[in-house]
């Protein structure tokens, strides 16, 4: 007990100094009142317009990196970075940057998670998802998939579950890349419709133009249809 509550510390304090170390850095170079301008965002939309046209794949490499570390160790979720990743890379490479930065950093948290937090994460939620123990032993990788696609768990928290039942690192991961491709593929189009939406107004744009246009709308809709369709299918996976 007293070695768990000392990791619980460590990773505590060790996440809360990074994030400190990360605010700080980024405080320094501009203000609140500049990243919530318009103005800010256009330019900014202009200055990675031209980085990369000019290095499309030092970008790449660096919002590969970067959303890696926004799952692992900054526990960041998907959505924010998908919706970035549409803006600044557009629709398909943001798509294949941001599902294979997730699921490196989600297995690296999976790792972790398997080595110094297994016994805390059984004690919470082994006899909750104990239903779910069968299904893993009889198609780990299939399982794994839905299990993905579906959802229903925080992100952070859907990363380590997973250790319950031991399941293979490489499973882990291919289950990841492909499971939650459809959601950050939809999730990105509206990131990088909203990218053109920001190149055809020198003005702020107002809502109904935005969610008036078929580059938002249409990846919305499908998003919807998708959350029903995993909200349906996640009573049946998580039913006892």
């Amino acid at each position: 007990m007293e070695k768990t509550k000392k990791i619980k510390l460590f990773i505590g304090l060790s996440y809360l100094a990074l994030v400190i170390i990360f605010l700080l850095l980024f405080f320094s170079k501009f203000s609140l009142q500049e990243i919530t301008s318009y103005e800010f965002i256009k330019e900014n939309r202009l200055y990675f317009l031209k980085l990369k046209s000019s290095n499309l794949i030092l970008i790449s490499l660096i919002f590969l990196f970067s959303t890696i570390l926004w799952v692992f160790p900054f526990l960041g979720f998907g959505s924010p970075i998908a919706l970035l990743g549409g803006f600044i890379l557009g629709k398909w490479i943001g798509t294949i940057t941001v599902v294979l930065g997730l699921s490196v950093g989600a297995t690296f948290l999976y790792i972790f998670g398997n080595y110094f937090l297994k016994d805390i994460i059984r004690e919470k939620f082994l006899n909750r998802f104990k239903n779910l123990e069968a299904k893993f032993k009889n198609s780990e990788f299939i399982y794994l998939l839905i299990y993905r696609f579906i959802g229903g768990v925080p992100w952070q928290l859907s990363c380590l579950l997973p250790t319950l039942f031991n399941v293979k690192i490489s499973n882990f991961f291919f289950a990841t890349l492909i499971g939650i491709m459809p959601q950050i593929f939809l999730t990105v189009s509206i990131g990088a419709g909203l990218e053109r939406i920001i190149e055809e107004n020198n003005d702020v744009p107002k809502f109904v133009d935005i969610i008036s246009s078929s580059e938002i709308y249409i990846p919305i809709l499908v998003f919807i249809s998708l959350v029903l369709i995993t909200i349906f299918l996640r009573k049946l996976f998580y039913k006892g």
